[in-house]
Formats: C-alpha cells, structure tokens, sequence
C-alpha cells in the first residue's frame, strides 16, 4: 500500500519530559563542578545525541573548549570525557522517574494512529539503564510505543546515525524508508531521520530546541508563542527538515497529508 505504515518517535522533549529538562539540568551540574560554567543553550545545542557524545560535542564548543583549557592548562582529552560522563549517569538516573509524564496530546493521538493501523516505534539519544526507568514510568502515565531502542543497541551509533531507525523499521516489519515518518524535537532527531531516508518532522511545542517549560511556555503572551514558535520552526526546516508541525495533535492530519504526497508519486524531500 503507498501510504505511511509507521511513526518513529523520540522520547524526552517529543512525547514525555516538556521541554527535555531532565537531561539539560545535570549537564549544566557536571560541568559546573567542574569548574566550567556553560550556558542553557551550549548544554542543549547536543540533544538528541548519545549522551556521551554529547558531552565530548560540549567540550569541542569552541569557548566551552577555551575554558577548559584556561582551568586545566590543557586540552581535554578523553579520560575528561568518561570522567563528566561517570558523573552524569548516576545524577540523571536519579531524577529520571520525575521526567516520564507524557506531554499533553500525546497518549491521545497515538491512539488515534493506532486506530488507523499505524505502527508506533521510538529512538531515544539515552541508554537501555536510563529506558529501564523511563519506559515503566511513562506506561503507567499512558504512553507506550510498539517498539524503543537505544544507542546501546546499535554499537553506541545513535543519532544522528540511522541505526536505530533501521533497526525500527525491521521490529516492525516496516517496508520502505518512504512509508516512515520520524518526529522528534531536536536538531540531531531532524538529521536522523534525513540519514535514514524516512519523512524527518520537527515538533515546536514542548521541544528542546524551543527549551521553554510548560509553565514557561503557558506564561507567554499570544505574539511571545508565535515568535518562538517560528524562530524554532525555522532552526527545523534550516536544518532540512520535511514538516513541523507545532504540537503533536497535528501529526494525524500530516500523516494524510504525506500519503497524498506518496499518492502523487512523491516520495522524501531531502
């Protein structure tokens, strides 16, 4: 059939975790007791990324990179990064379980794709010990893919690799790149889903890439919302993505949309 068989979702920032906080906030922690200070943006400027890789990418910035040789009088090296990185893991599995709430919409609509016999598969940037605390909790809030998969999983080559998404595309039995789409809320979710081949969706609301809380988001004025939101959907499409789409009650229309597009004889716009 030429139309859409399956949805690849991330996790924190797209479907659980508004805003991906939980990751966000120890990176900002290590490098700080560490000597370094970095901004909110340099810590998710990463995201989506296999969380060590995100590290050594903080530490290749080039005034975070700067700073760290200033402090140590040396560049950093790699014992530096399984260093940060030893003290990351034990910090972010310790609040994991407070960043599992579904964001709002979501259980919703991937019901309503379920019940259009759509396939729900995931990718995620953490690994199968901090999943083994996220995908318990976020199940029993009412969310639950068909299928996740870790970096782990793929001899540590998470995104923007198109590993993980292959290995989705198989689990579900998934028949053509073409008949895929990928959403998530960051720029590494974007080039993902580009190196795979599949339909690459940016999702604004509750996105790392906005970086905004719900509470921060719902205390913006109406013009506030749609700067924000069009600054975001630009970085999205700047960085090739195929749609975005504000929040996910939208994905059910564009899922329609890219099977008329498929109907046409269209196929993915890289």
């Amino acid at each position: 059939m030429n139309k859409v068989e399956g949805i690849i979702l991330d996790w924190a920032g797209t479907t659980v975790d508004f805003g991906c906080f939980a990751p966000v906030n120890v990176f900002i922690d290590i490098f700080k007791n560490a000597g370094i200070e970095v901004t909110m943006e340099e810590a998710r400027a990463p995201m989506g990324m296999l969380k060590i890789d995100h590290i050594r990418e903080m530490l290749s910035m080039p005034r975070i990179s700067k700073l760290w040789i200033e402090k140590y009088e040396r560049p950093f090296n790699e014992q530096d990064v399984n260093i940060l990185y030893a003290n990351f893991e034990p910090a972010l599995m310790a609040s994991l379980s407070d960043y599992a709430d579904p964001i709002p919409g979501v259980i919703e609509v991937v019901q309503e794709l379920r019940n259009k016999g759509l396939k729900i598969g995931s990718t995620t940037g953490y690994t199968n010990k901090m999943m083994d605390v996220v995908v318990p909790n976020a199940e029993t809030k009412g969310y639950y893919p068909d299928f996740y998969i870790t970096p782990d999983e793929t001899n540590s080559f998470g995104r923007p690799y198109p590993y993980m998404i292959y290995r989705n595309m198989e689990a579900l039995k998934l028949t053509a790149p073409w008949k895929v789409v990928k959403v998530g809320d960051t720029i590494s979710d974007i080039k993902e889903g580009i190196n795979a081949g599949v339909w690459s969706v940016g999702v604004v609301i509750g996105s790392s890439e906005m970086g905004l809380s719900l509470e921060e988001f719902n205390s913006l004025t109406d013009s506030e919302k749609e700067a924000i939101i069009s600054k975001t959907e630009q970085s999205f499409r700047h960085n090739g993505a195929d749609f975005t789409i504000k929040s996910m009650s939208e994905l059910p229309m564009l899922i329609e949309k890219i099977n008329d597009l498929i109907v046409e004889g269209k196929k993915v716009t890289c």
